[in-house]
């Protein structure tokens, strides 16, 4: 790619993240030849749907603008007129070049080019810094833009940063930041639609494999759904570990999240109701089960299947086990480091004092040298490491995920509500609507482990939480 080749600079505004069920509503471009430009054009587009109000709010495109604006298929000649023979320049370029190939496609038009993405150029040539959105750009390298997060501002902004580079950076440098910077192409086996690869997003999701007669095969999750998506069906390179089930795929389709915890919560619910093929352990914790302290004060340390717990049960409820053999063996390790008795315990049926007294590794509690309040007392103590926390909230809340998701890709985060009761999760609100419906939804089951496992996690490195009580009628989604 030297100076004397073409190149077309293009922004997009659309009605949301994913090329396969959202629209655009304004394309930009800037085409230069031989160094020069060479054209500036841009148009509305009517998207034949209503534009999200976060996103109204993000590029300020309304629906009364694009009303009386031309539809993709009345700009579809024009438009692939102005981009043919150039090299795609994008920024997020899979974002741009996935929404306008989908576009055509709707029409019955095939666009293919070389893609170049400013976002892989940035991050090549200026490794040291950690920001390489649009905005970072346009600050690192004093660039102007005025009319950001508008189709044509921001694509006169990549040619700035593109004529900016050239006068920069040496020319061989450049070519080979530039060779790192092209998208790859990939190539579908025949047994999947060939427009999947454009619409997977980059973002956080959980994904599911449909096989012959839509049997559901797998149920995934990943922080970049295209790169797992694609490295799974053995499409990227190393191709994919489990050519079995690659082979059996014909239909993907995935629900993005803001960040991480929604997909985990998604990919843990869906996996536990919708039961896929190959999924393994998707009902590893059925048989869970959990140490309690029996409730008539004797000392016995009882096992009790996890999913009875009621929330007023995890004050006295201590590790969770997948079988009562686990729990007991580890009931057991615990007794003998600490001089338990296996007795008192329940854990071992004998006449007269237990078979670790006679050794000396038990303190008596079974003959009363030792008190059995002291003994239930260090059996609390032994346990304590294991105990699972009770709810930390009043009781049914809103989590508020912001994650790390962006409107094209470009910095600006959507953010959902987990609506979760005592270690149970009940549906993820976008709307209003969700929200209502979530808080009124019952319960079922009090404690849910991967739940429970998944937000001890998530809470460990949040430590500030944005929640809400639904108890106040007053919360709302915004």
């Amino acid at each position: 790619m030297d100076a004397a080749e073409n190149f077309v600079f293009v922004d997009l505004e659309t009605t949301g993240g994913s090329a396969a069920h959202d629209r655009i509503t304004e394309v930009g471009i800037v085409r230069v030849e031989g160094g020069a430009v060479v054209d500036e054009w841009s148009s509305l587009v009517n998207p034949d749907c209503p534009i999200p109000s976060d996103i109204e709010a993000f590029t300020g495109i309304s629906d009364a603008m694009v009303a009386n604006a031309p539809r993709f298929a009345a700009l579809a000649a024009t438009l692939l007129d102005k981009l043919r023979g150039a090299v795609f320049v994008a920024h997020n370029a899979r974002f741009d070049y996935s929404f306008l190939r989908s576009e055509f496609r709707k029409v019955g038009m095939n666009f293919s080019a070389t893609v170049l993405c400013t976002v892989k150029l940035s991050r090549r040539l200026y490794p040291e810094h950690a920001r390489h959105n649009l905005d970072a750009v346009i600050e690192r390298h004093g660039l102007s833009c005025n009319a950001r997060h508008r189709a044509l501002g921001d694509a006169l902004v990549l040619r700035d940063f593109w004529f900016k580079l050239r006068r920069e950076i040496p020319a061989a440098e450049l070519g080979a930041a530039q060779d790192q910077a092209v998208l790859a192409v990939v190539k579908l086996p025949a047994n999947l639609p060939p427009d999947l690869p454009d619409e997977l997003p980059d973002g956080p999701g959980v994904y599911r494999f449909f096989g012959a007669d839509d049997a559901l095969l797998y149920i995934g999750r990943s922080n970049s759904l295209r790169s797992r998506v694609l490295a799974q069906l053995g499409l990227e390179q190393g191709g994919s570990r489990d050519r079995q089930l690659a082979a059996e795929v014909r239909r993907v389709d995935w629900r993005q999240t803001a960040g991480e915890l929604g997909a985990l919560l998604l990919e843990t619910e869906w996996t536990k109701t919708q039961k896929p093929l190959y999924n393994r352990q998707r009902n590893r914790h059925a048989d869970s089960v959990t140490l309690r302290l029996a409730a008539d004060g004797a000392g016995r340390v009882e096992t009790q299947r996890v999913d009875s717990l009621a929330p007023e049960d995890l004050k006295t409820s201590f590790g969770v086990f997948h079988s009562e053999q686990d729990a007991r063996k580890a009931l057991t390790d615990i007794a003998r480091a600490q001089q338990l008795c296996l007795k008192v315990l329940g854990l071992e049926q004998s006449a007269g004092s237990c078979f670790a007294l006679q050794v000396g590794k038990c303190r008596g509690a079974c003959t009363g040298k030792e008190p059995l309040a002291l003994h239930r007392l260090r059996v609390q103590l032994a346990l304590s490491a294991l105990k699972i926390k009770s709810w930390p909230f009043p009781g049914r809340i809103a989590l508020r995920d912001r994650g790390g998701r962006s409107y094209g890709g470009r910095g600006e985060h959507s953010g959902e509500w987990h609506v979760l009761d005592h270690w149970t999760y009940l549906g993820t609100a976008r709307s209003e609507e969700d929200l209502a419906a979530l808080s009124a939804r019952d319960a079922g089951a009090a404690f849910d482990v991967d739940v429970y496992k998944i937000l001890i996690r998530y809470f460990s490195h949040h430590p500030k939480l944005d929640w809400h009580d639904l108890r106040d009628a007053t919360v709302g989604v915004s």
